[in-house]
């Protein structure tokens, strides 16, 4: 009997023993570096996550925080952020950024085409179908943040989406790193696109038509707005008109290239995009 209290009591003198409680503390001690080892390596992954992100898109971020808000969509906002935390304010720059990127590059590359050739090629470059394939060649789709959605609303959301994070995405590198750095990302994205266009390049009048038809609309109308110039060098500014949009216009030397230019203004503006989108 002796023997077994002295067992028993050995452990309680043991943890009473040394200053402060020292034995106490020991397993205490043991359990910290395990908890910093892991939260380092939840880190340390989220870093490689962003890292290989950026080198899909070929920019390293200065404020990795533009990048985030990129690929954030709507949903996956906390309580109390403004909606201007997600994509969208990043899509109507990336957009804008985009457009007049691949205007200088239209311009320089083809040097014999009219305005009407050009902002069709334009149309079709900036169109959101094509922004969405440019996000999927980069593994985008996946880096999307969602809220709590519902596994089948999450892939629809995703692809409906997708074409917007990537003009998101170039509006967070111009502002990240100017305008060169978007430049390049738009460059290297679409040179390829510019030289093979998906489909023939369309009329945009015809394109614009087929369309006002497809919703309903009557044949869109086409009317001088204003007429400059000398005689033998004129300039037209002509409106095209469809119910329940804001008259687009265009300007070229003579009505008919100044006609396609009004269409493909509209075209670009409602996401047209050769007449077979809804």
């Amino acid at each position: 009997m002796k023997d077994e209290a002295k067992d028993i009591a050995t452990p309680l003198t043991e943890a009473q023993a040394g200053p402060e409680g020292e034995a106490a503390t020991k397993p205490l001690a043991s359990k910290a570096p395990a908890k910093k080892k892991r939260t380092r390596s939840s880190k340390a992954k989220g870093a490689d996550a962003n890292a290989a992100l950026e080198a899909r898109i070929g920019h390293s971020f200065t404020d990795p925080n533009l990048l985030m808000q990129a690929i954030t969509h709507v949903s996956a906002l906390k309580s109390g952020r403004k909606r201007g935390d997600s994509y969208q304010r990043l899509e109507f720059l990336g957009d804008h950024v985009l457009g007049l990127v691949v205007s200088d590059m239209l311009y320089h590359t083809f040097p014999n085409a009219d305005e009407g050739e050009l902002s069709k090629r334009l149309a079709e470059l900036v169109r959101k179908e094509s922004c969405a394939d440019v996000a999927k060649s980069l593994g985008l789709l996946d880096d999307i943040k969602l809220g709590s959605v519902g596994p089948s609303a999450d892939a629809r959301l995703r692809k409906s989406v997708l074409g917007d994070i990537c003009e998101a995405v170039i509006g967070a590198v111009f502002l990240d790193g100017g305008y060169a750095a978007a430049a390049e990302f738009v460059r290297r994205n679409w040179t390829e696109r510019m030289h093979k266009p998906r489909r023939p390049l369309r009329d945009p009048k015809t394109v614009l038509q087929e369309w006002a038809q497809g919703k309903g609309l009557p044949t869109p109308v086409y009317r001088e707005v204003e007429r400059t110039g000398p005689h033998h060098d004129p300039q037209f500014r002509v409106a095209v008109d469809l119910p329940g949009l804001a008259p687009a216009e265009g300007i070229g030397g003579s009505k008919r290239a100044a006609e396609k230019v009004a269409a493909s203004v509209m075209i670009e503006r409602e996401g047209v995009g050769g007449g077979n989108d809804g």
